[in-house]
């Protein structure tokens, strides 16, 4: 009985290898079977046959086609303006993700209310390119320069005179309620396709001769979200990509804004979001008589957020051609009679780089 007992052991440890493998083999059986192994994405190419997409793309394709549809139409089911088509979801412009953007240094080694508006002040009194046409006579043959709020470079140099020969142009309108039209009318009447918007209008789009649009929206620096209820008071307010996306507009020649000291964190989500490289020129009533919407901070940081704004501007090859200092409106500074600084001003800058 002693001799026998190494038998068994070895063959009960070849029993046990044997059974191993048998389980191994009938585990390959059961894979092969129910998930039957694909070409690798190499082969598929080089055999000249497209690749299918995995089901975790798919998912994600999915999720996609579901946003794209609530960006394009705002809820399921409504319509788009006959005026604008949706933009294809394969065309959509691309977003830079970007949080904030880039500060300024300091104008004194010690931060300062005084030394902060005496360099923006300077900043935004002072031209950065000369423009000898600013006014729509000029396409008549009358180069007269008039100084004008809403002024717009149409020197030969810059592609917007030319847009406006052969009627490709276009202008988005951002305002609140105001009722003074005569520069979109008038830029509508050279053959401008002119947007204006505006949460005071009665009617979802409205059109005005053959060239002008009205729009109840509220073009903001956020999209509201459908998922909260306080929200949806501001279905109408979305941010200018947006409605880029959802018109299927590629560029704007004119931005002109008038949103009464929304402009600054708009500005800052066109810069973020790299929609100012969309757009010609720039034409900007701004508000200084106190800090704007979401803009927090002393006196002294505020206006260091201000020209670090304008400063990225000019880094987007913006050049400032026109300032209008409105002496109609309160003389004041962040709520202080100082520096002599009117409470408003409207800056007018073109992209030196616009085709």
């Amino acid at each position: 009985m002693a001799k026998e007992r190494p038998l068994w052991r070895r063959l009960a440890f070849r029993l046990c290898l044997l059974s191993a493998a048998l389980f191994l083999c009938l585990q390959l059986v059961v894979r092969r079977t129910w998930c039957p192994e694909e070409k690798p994405p190499v082969a598929e190419a080089a055999a000249g046959r497209a690749v299918p997409p995995s089901r975790g793309t798919e998912r994600q394709a999915a999720a996609g086609r579901r946003r794209v549809t609530y960006v394009r139409n705002g809820r399921r089911g409504s319509a788009a303006p006959r005026c604008c088509p949706p933009q294809l979801p394969g065309h959509r412009r691309r977003k830079t993700v970007r949080w904030h953007i880039d500060l300024q240094p300091w104008a004194s080694p010690t931060p300062s209310l005084n030394y902060e508006a005496l360099r923006f002040l300077k900043y935004i009194s002072t031209s950065q390119i000369a423009c000898e046409h600013m006014n729509l006579n000029s396409l008549g043959g009358n180069s007269e320069t008039t100084k004008k709020p809403w002024s717009i470079c149409l020197d030969e140099r810059f592609s917007l005179v030319h847009r406006l020969r052969s009627k490709q142009c276009r202008l988005y309108s951002l305002g609140l309620g105001n009722e003074d039209n005569q520069f979109e009318v008038s830029m509508a009447n050279s053959g401008c396709e002119v947007h204006r918007f505006d949460p005071s209008i009665k009617s979802a789009h409205v059109q005005e001769g053959q060239h002008l649009w009205y729009h109840r929206l509220s073009i903001d620096w956020r999209d509201p979200n459908p998922a909260i209820a306080a929200h949806k008071l501001h279905s109408n307010t979305k941010k200018l990509g947006t409605i880029l996306n959802e018109f299927g507009h590629q560029k704007i020649d004119v931005l002109k804004a008038d949103v009464e000291s929304a402009e600054w964190k708009i500005l800052e989500n066109l810069l973020l979001e790299d929609v100012v490289e969309q757009i010609g020129q720039l034409v900007f009533e701004v508000h200084i008589h106190w800090p704007g919407f979401e803009v927090s901070g002393n006196d002294s940081t505020v206006v260091r957020y201000w020209y670090s704004l304008l400063r990225e501007l000019e880094l987007k090859d913006f050049r400032l051609f026109h300032t209008y200092k409105d002496l109609s409106k309160p003389q004041m500074f962040l709520k202080k009679e100082a520096f002599n600084a009117s409470s408003c001003y409207t800056l007018s800058w073109v992209n030196t780089r616009w085709k």
